[in-house]
Order: C-alpha cells, then sequence, then structure tokens
C-alpha cells in the first residue's frame, strides 16, 4: 500500500452540475500511542454526526495550510500538516438559507503535536481519539471511511 498508488472510488456528486460543486480541504488528525495510529474526529455544528475538520480554500494558504488552520478552529490542534493528499471525499453541505451545497474534500494528514483545552469551536463541537477502526465506522461518507480505513502513518516521513 502507498500514498501515491491507492485507488480511489469516483466521486458521488449527486443531482450536481460540476461547476456547482465545492472545493474544501480536511485534515486527519492523528498520534501514534504505544504502536497504535489514533484518528481526531469532531461533531459537526448541527447534525453531531462525527467527521474531520474541513473547510474552504484560505487566500495564501496550500491545502495542507488550511486544513491544518481548520483542524485548530475546528479541534483545537496544532501538528506537522503533510503536503499529501490522502484522497477525496464528497458530501452534501446543509445550507440554512440557500441550496445545498455539494462539495469535494481533499483530506490531508496532520501528526498532532499539541492539543489545546480551548479553541475557537470548543462550545460548537466535541472531539474524540479513535481507533482506525472505530473511527472508519464513526464517519457516514463511503468515500471518507475508506481514506481513514487505509491510512498508515508509517508510510509518511518524519
Amino acid at each position: 500500500m502507498s500514498l501515491i498508488k491507492m485507488k480511489h472510488p469516483a466521486l458521488r456528486m449527486e443531482d450536481a452540475q460540476k461547476r456547482d460543486v465545492r472545493a474544501q480541504f480536511g485534515a486527519l488528525c492523528f498520534r501514534v500511542q504505544d504502536d497504535e495510529t489514533q484518528v481526531l474526529l469532531v461533531t459537526s455544528r448541527n447534525s453531531r454526526r462525527w467527521i474531520i475538520p474541513k473547510g474552504w480554500p484560505m487566500e495564501d494558504q496550500s491545502p495542507a495550510q488550511a486544513a491544518a488552520i481548520e483542524a485548530f478552529e475546528e479541534a483545537g490542534v496544532e501538528g506537522k500538516a503533510y503536503n499529501i493528499c490522502l484522497g477525496l471525499y464528497s458530501y452534501t453541505k446543509i445550507m440554512a438559507k440557500s441550496d445545498n451545497l455539494p462539495c469535494a474534500v481533499s483530506v490531508f494528514p496532520l501528526k498532532v503535536q499539541k492539543t489545546h483545552k480551548v479553541w475557537p469551536e470548543s462550545k460548537q463541537r466535541t472531539r474524540k481519539w479513535f481507533s482506525i477502526k472505530k473511527a472508519a465506522a464513526r464517519v457516514r461518507e463511503p468515500e471518507l471511511r475508506k481514506i481513514i480505513k487505509n491510512f498508515d502513518a508509517a508510510l509518511l516521513k518524519a
């Protein structure tokens, strides 16, 4: 298994026109404890389902840097962001006052080195560490589930 050669399933964009699809960048936040890789998930604000931190592209930030900023804002963690896309997944962002947005999320690994007790969205979200297997089972999106299941921290260069 390599990071580059992993086959990714086709994105499911439902009824969206390709020009309607929005790009987002997500962080697969991880740590290794006692030789076990763990993944940090956060709850979404409204539905409270388990997700990875993610957000919109940011001016003057690489995709991996944008994902790292989202990890701090949504999960209160900082660490080493890798400029390696682990894969893509799709979902529909539910919008309160307008049409829902189909999104394609590029996922970048982030090795967590610091965890804050209070962070910008700490009152809106819950965060929790899971084993790879349990994290994959908790997320709703099948493509994200596959990215998590196939993640191997040992393949990243320190």
